[in-house]
């Protein structure tokens, strides 16, 4: 296209953004219009993709991190033959493809799930990390932020990241038109401030009038042409370009064009312009990977092996079978144990260093590019975390995430060191499973199972040592859980996972050595959780006590709460939990401080079936 036509590609992109405002009654049309020439730019001149072929190998990456501007990208989708005119005016109406703010689960050519402002770049950091480490078929990530999103922490973040990584096929489009939702933006129409924080993390940087096309042009022109680094293009444009009436206005935020038949004259009417964007580079299979049985490491029963030693060493021998496996970590690979797939794969391998929100958003982009991603911190710091977690649920994004030093039992680091509230976290994402193991085998085994799972998957493990009670044959589905003692005569029914399963078997142990049966279940899946065991340990013990190193509020007491949430009879339910604030002790004073060791448990079991004893 020439000049002419690249700004009637513009003006349509603004017609059709105000179009299907308009038709829904909602929606944020000025801040589409702000961006519409860098878009039909990139869509008629640089961008290459297919999108009969959304999957194809070497099709560039675009991320729309202003998800909000959704009308500017359905308009594209239009102008580019993937949607139809009618479908485009559903937009944000039941049943439409065309979500507020677009999703993956309903259109085959978004990456990522965009809303929560500042998660288009640190996931576009991700997706450009698997081209240029993993796929190596030489597609771009485009990226198209917002001015207002550069105040989140996690964009700079992805910033630093980049720059660290040379990420010479990212390139970040700005769309710094000055207002935000409430009024000016921190910086306003300063480019230069903008261009200096991104100089500072070794980025490429281009300051352009964003409604001047040809500028525009070589601008992606010289973006495609810089080697060695990341670049940001900086555009200065106008909120509600082209109709006076909303132009550069505050107070239009997130509302329809009050006059919208009157705006659509004033941008020239209704075109039907239809770009032939270019089709990728060919390229091979996106790759032939590695598929072989997994040999997991095996463990004697009486051995003492904490299970984030166990999980390294899975996930290592995990890398080996499967191709497809990649490994990131928050620089504590040496605690969390992924060091151990570092060694033996480090092409796979990825440092995110203390930056928990990117590690996530590596993870997303990467998992977008059909990687099976393992992202690994300790437990306490995932809650950094949290909103990408949720966002990659949105985006029907398939994570494995493993928090390590959970709970109490990490001992004398303290508080600030104790994920007591991960299994809350985890519980409550949409379409999660959350997995517990007390051993070395059983998670083994959970971390191969992960694998083949859809959505987020949460795998707790511990610092310390813990007994191995299972052998290495024995089977774990997702779901399940283990009964590890059991007879006629059981009292009452100890529900535990994880590090309190030794302290509730060693419970047991002391209560028939007082005359008193208990029933003992290993709740290591804690989503979905086995709601059929429970239920006939409820019916026939009368009683359930849960044991959880864990804030009581959203843990496994919670989860066996639930699983009678069908109306029928519920049985006696009482849990023992952290329910005050630990400090530092050794790790088994952490647990009988907080009543979830053996004591405890027997204590609580013998107050239960008032068969208390004097000693």
């Amino acid at each position: 296209m020439n000049t002419d036509e690249l700004a009637e590609l513009g003006q349509q992109l603004r017609v059709d953004s105000v179009r299907a405002s308009a038709a829904a009654g909602s929606g944020h049309p000025t801040s589409s219009m702000s961006a519409a020439d860098l878009l039909a730019v990139l869509l008629a001149h640089h961008l290459r993709y297919d999108f009969e072929r959304p999957d194809h190998p070497a099709n560039d990456r675009f991320v729309l991190s202003k998800g909000h501007a959704s009308p500017l990208l359905y308009a594209a989708y239009k102008a580019a033959g993937a949607i139809e005119d009618g479908e485009l005016v559903t937009f944000r109406k039941i049943g439409s493809r065309l979500e507020g703010h677009p999703t993956p689960r309903r259109l085959p050519w978004v990456e990522t799930a965009t809303g929560s402002l500042g998660q288009g770049l640190p996931v576009g950091v991700g997706i450009a990390l698997a081209g240029k480490r993993l796929d190596r078929t030489g597609y771009r990530v485009w990226v198209l932020c917002g001015d207002s999103e550069l105040a989140e922490g996690s964009v700079w973040e992805a910033a630093e990241h980049a720059g660290y990584e040379n990420l010479d096929n990212l390139i970040a489009i700005v769309d710094v038109n000055r207002l935000g939702q409430r009024g000016p933006t921190r910086h306003g129409h300063d480019l230069d401030a903008y261009a200096r924080r991104f100089q500072a993390f070794d980025w490429h940087t281009i300051e352009i009038d964003g409604h001047d096309v040809d500028a525009i042009d070589r601008a992606y022109g010289e973006a495609l042409s810089t080697s060695g680094q990341p670049t940001v293009i900086l555009a200065r444009t106008l909120k509600g370009r082209g109709v006076a009436a909303v132009e550069d206005r505050e107070g239009l935020h997130g509302k329809p064009l009050p006059e919208a038949e009157e705006a659509i004259a004033e941008l020239g009417g209704q075109r039907e312009l239809h770009v032939r964007v270019s089709e990728p580079q060919a390229a091979a299979a996106l790759r032939s990977l590695t598929t072989e049985p997994v040999r997991l490491p095996r463990y004697e029963r009486g051995d003492e092996v904490a299970t984030r030693d166990a999980f390294g060493t899975a996930l290592a021998a995990l890398g080996t079978a499967r191709g497809d496996v990649v490994a990131l970590d928050g620089e504590v690979g040496d605690s969390t144990r992924t060091e151990e797939f570092a060694k033996e794969h480090p092409d796979r391998f990825f440092e995110c260093y203390i930056a928990e929100q990117q590690l996530v958003a590596t993870a997303v982009g990467m998992a977008a590019r059909g990687w099976v991603p393992y992202a690994s911190t300790f437990a306490a710091f995932l809650s950094r975390a949290h909103d990408f977690v949720r966002m990659a649920s949105i985006s029907g994004s398939g994570l494995n995430l493993v928090g390590s030093h959970a709970g109490v039992a990490i001992g004398q680091d303290g508080p600030s060191q104790m994920g007591l509230e991960d299994l809350a976290m985890f519980r409550s994402v949409y379409g999660s499973t959350v997995l517990y193991p007390c051993d070395a085998n059983q998670t083994a085994r959970l971390v191969a199972t992960m694998a083949g799972l859809d959505g987020i998957r949460y795998l707790r493990t511990s610092r310390g040592k813990t007994p191995v009670i299972y052998g290495p044959d024995e089977e774990f589905p997702v779901g399940g859980s283990k009964t590890l003692r059991a007879g006629e005569d059981d009292r009452l029914t100890v529900v535990a996972a994880g590090a309190t399963v030794p302290e509730a078997l060693a419970a047991a142990d002391r209560l028939a050595a007082d005359g008193i049966q208990v029933r003992v279940i290993d709740l290591y899946s804690v989503k979905p959780v086995d709601a059929a065991t429970l239920h006939r340990a409820a019916e026939e013990t009368g009683c359930l006590l849960t044991v959880e190193d864990h804030h009581p509020e959203g843990g496994i007491g919670d989860a066996v709460a639930e699983a009678f949430g069908d109306g029928r009879p519920v049985p006696r339910l009482v849990r023992l939990a952290v329910r005050t604030m630990p400090g530092s002790a050794a790790p088994d004073e952490q647990l009988h401080a907080a009543g979830i060791d053996a004591t405890g448990i027997a204590a609580a079991a013998r107050m239960l079936v008032e068969e208390a004893v004097v000693r």
